[in-house]
């Protein structure tokens, strides 16, 4: 599994990204998680708000931060 977070690395970027290392920990899978900061990637997903939350390609989630259960949500 590929997760990405996308941002700028404002605190709510930061803040979601703890988020999903959380919920990845908890789930007990494996997940490569990256950061992506470059705007033109970020626009390359059609993001127009960040942060936002890409895995396995799908954009799951944009302008808001999740709460860990969220994210778990998600990657079940």
């Amino acid at each position: 599994m590929k997760i990405e977070v996308l941002g700028t690395g404002c605190s709510k970027c930061q803040a979601l990204m703890q988020a999903t290392k959380e919920a990845v920990a908890k789930s007990g899978k494996f997940a490569q998680i990256d950061k992506v900061e470059d705007s033109i990637a970020i626009m390359n997903y059609g993001v127009m708000s960040t942060p936002a939350l890409v895995i396995d390609g799908v954009v799951k989630s944009s302008g808001k931060v999740l709460s860990v259960d969220e994210i778990l949500a998600l990657l079940a």
